[in-house]
């Protein structure tokens, strides 16, 4: 909770202001609004905005109830905000109170009563324009700009062979026409009876999709270096455009990147070499997918952009972090802005579980010693940095120094029981107890391999195997990456 000191002396901004209690509640409103539709925030009521002098709210009881129904009479629909009052002095140096109320961002689109809507942009609320509200709309999944008719588009654009390949994936019996007019609203009729193709369709579908968006397409750039640079000092090495569906599109930039991704293989101390990538498999391919399946396809100016620098890879897809999801929740916060289109990547394995992508990205990345991704935006472009695994690592060694560290910390131990107690103890345990060690083993090193658990453990390695098939079955481990370079993951 804040205090008066505080309230008086913090700068007005994106999620702080402060009213007068004369402020009108068709006012307050349009700054709730205005909060609700942007990242929440704190009004502090009973202060004059201009001289911060302290007015306090007991002494205006019918005033304060309007203003605390502003939320409700005056917004549409309704914010659910929290409200407390704080202990003050006011300006006369009587005992009084400061109404204290918290805005919370939204999943919804708000309006004023006039049906207006607002978004809080640093200190002030501006008032959007037709395609802004529309725009915060789709980001916030009221509307989805995949549903919505293409201009000019008709059957004769689709593809229906793409389409009798999907509908044989997912099972479905009937015939492609059959499937795009009752299924996802892909064709519809209109009151005219025309039939209308959504943005959606021509995209999984289209014969020529961008005939009708000439930049939803992905281009993949490198550069030499770590900089992007212009003019007589141009450092692109490569610029590749892959254009078709989405489909195609995702295939051919993940194939085309990993042509791009080097190995560095090396002898690991125990006589086993080890490989390393500069990304990960799976960061490559969820990277590019979510680009493609969430990028905002109404903006229309630009083309999903993948830059690989010396030491990083950066994604730039259009549109902002859509919903509710931010940075900091980005993890384990799940929204769709095309939920059509991931729900066909999704049948193709692209997308393989709604929400776990962009953890298991944090995860890979941990695993293999490279910081999480960053993310930035402006005002329609999502870009996210993806840091190189084996940047540091390489310099300085450290990656093989870590992982060798790992080995030793588990190996000299056990070796010493291994020849003191492990005919004694090997005997003793349980299928169960293998099983624990395995995992602690896992926990220690994610690349051990079977045969150093064997060793370790001093059991067959068709124990161990059989242990692992069980571990898996159970929904306890599982194998990242193939069986060279790869490494086990604790689910639970």
């Amino acid at each position: 909770m804040m205090t008066i000191d505080e309230i008086i002396t913090r700068d007005e901004g994106q999620s702080f202001d402060r009213k007068s209690i004369k402020i009108d509640a068709k006012g307050l409103a349009v700054t709730i609004v205005a909060m609700a539709n942007a990242d929440g925030g704190e009004i502090a009521i009973g202060i004059d905005d201009k001289t911060l002098a302290i007015e306090g709210v007991d002494q205006y009881e019918t005033k304060l109830n309007e203003l605390l129904r502003a939320p409700l009479d005056f917004c549409n629909p309704s914010v659910s905000v929290r409200c407390e009052k704080l202990p003050c002095t006011d300006e006369n140096g009587n005992e009084n109170h400061i109404l204290l109320m918290q805005v919370p961002a939204s999943i919804n689109l708000h309006t004023n009563q006039a049906d207006e809507a607002f978004m809080r942009v640093g200190d002030k609320s501006r008032k959007l324009t037709f395609e802004e509200r529309l725009q915060l709309m789709y980001d916030k999944g009221e509307r989805y700009y995949e549903d919505t008719a293409v201009y000019g588009a008709t059957i004769d654009d689709i593809d229906m062979d793409a389409v009798a390949e999907y509908i044989k994936l997912i099972g479905y019996t009937k015939s492609p026409l059959h499937y795009l007019r009752e299924n996802n609203g892909f064709v519809t009729t209109n009151k005219q009876g025309e039939e209308a193709v959504s943005t959606a369709c021509i995209l999984l579908f289209g014969k020529k999709p961008q005939d009708f968006f000439p930049r939803a397409r992905t281009r993949f750039i490198r550069y030499e270096g770590i900089d992007e640079k212009v003019g007589a000092q141009m450092n692109v090495v490569k610029d590749v455009t892959f254009e078709g569906t989405i489909l195609n599109q995702v295939k051919k930039t993940i194939e085309f990147i990993e042509t791009q991704v080097r190995e560095h293989t090396f002898l690991g101390q125990h006589g086993q070499f080890v490989t390393l990538r500069d990304y990960p498999e799976f960061v490559i391919q969820e990277m590019t997918v979510n680009a493609v399946c969430h990028r905002a396809y109404n903006i229309k100016g630009t083309e999903i952009q993948i830059k690989m620098f010396d030491d990083r890879l950066v994604y730039e897809s259009p549109g902002k972090l859509p919903g509710m999801v931010k940075p900091e929740n980005i993890r384990h916060t799940h929204f769709s802005r095309n939920p059509k289109i991931a729900a066909f990547l999704k049948a193709y394995n692209y997308v393989k579980e709604f929400g776990e992508g962009v953890d298991r990205i944090y995860r890979e990345l941990e695993a293999n010693g490279a910081n999480a991704p960053s993310f930035h935006n402006n005002d329609f472009i999502l870009r996210i940095t993806v840091p190189k695994v084996t940047e540091n690592e390489l310099k300085t060694g450290k990656r093989t120094e870590n992982r060798t560290e790992k080995l030793l910390e588990i190996v000299p131990e056990t070796s010493q029981e291994t020849s003191q107690k492990t005919s004694q103890k090997t005997s003793q345990k349980t299928s169960q107890k293998t099983s624990q060690i395995i995992i602690d083993l896992i926990k220690e090193d994610p690349y051990i391999t079977t045969a150093k658990m064997a060793e370790i453990i001093d059991v067959d390695r068709r124990n161990i195997t059989r242990n692992i098939k069980k571990l898996h079955d159970q929904g306890v481990v599982r194998r990242v990456g193939p069986d060279k370079g790869g490494f086990w993951e604790i689910i639970v």
